[in-house]
């Protein structure tokens, strides 16, 4: 069976294979009809406006979860940057108080995902997720893969390969070490 392990940011309701992921409603639900230019930023855990301002608040709108209504997210954006912002006609309208942009949550989208993960096939695949996240944090924080050391898909992929190249050095040290002091 095909499947990807991942955080929240892989959840979502048409795929082929199998998602061992936390159901995140906003990702699995996308972006509003016709509002597609606001854009989730799944590290912040919150919108993007269309000139880039992150969203300073969110609150759960709604019926309770477990009803059959649909809740919504609510996202609050500063209303002193939408003001100046030169992007906001057509997103700001003069004189109101706040401007916000909400997200419905289609329970029964989500129905499947949340029985899968109930399964004890789901999180017996989940636990290993810390070890692909540990090997990710290690070539971010030790090895230079969290930003980029040249422009373009080339340079980003040739420092992809030596990144994940010296990791695996490493770790191929260590093992014949481990192996060697095992014979001693």
């Amino acid at each position: 069976m095909n499947e990807i392990i991942g955080d929240a940011a892989y959840s979502g309701k048409d795929h082929d294979i199998k998602i061992i992921s936390k159901l995140n409603p906003v990702k699995s639900n996308g972006n509003r009809i016709g509002e597609d230019r606001f854009t989730f930023n799944k590290d912040a855990d919150m919108f993007v406006c269309p000139a880039g301002h992150l969203a300073i608040k969110k609150v759960l709108t709604g019926e309770k979860k477990n009803s059959n209504k649909n809740q919504g997210i609510r996202y609050y954006f500063d209303v002193e940057k939408c003001k100046v912002c030169p992007q906001r006609d057509g997103c700001y309208k003069s004189g109101v108080k706040t401007r916000t942009y909400t997200v419905t949550i289609k329970s029964d989208i989500h129905k499947d995902q949340e029985e899968f993960q109930k399964s004890e096939y789901f999180k017996k695949r989940y636990r290993v997720r810390y070890m692909i996240e540990a090997k990710n944090g290690e070539l971010k924080n030790q090895h230079g893969y969290d930003v980029a050391n040249s422009s373009g898909l080339f340079g980003m992929q040739m420092q992809g390969a030596m990144s994940i190249f010296m990791v695996n050095i490493k770790r191929i040290l260590n093992l014949l070490q481990e192996k060697q002091e095992d014979n001693q």
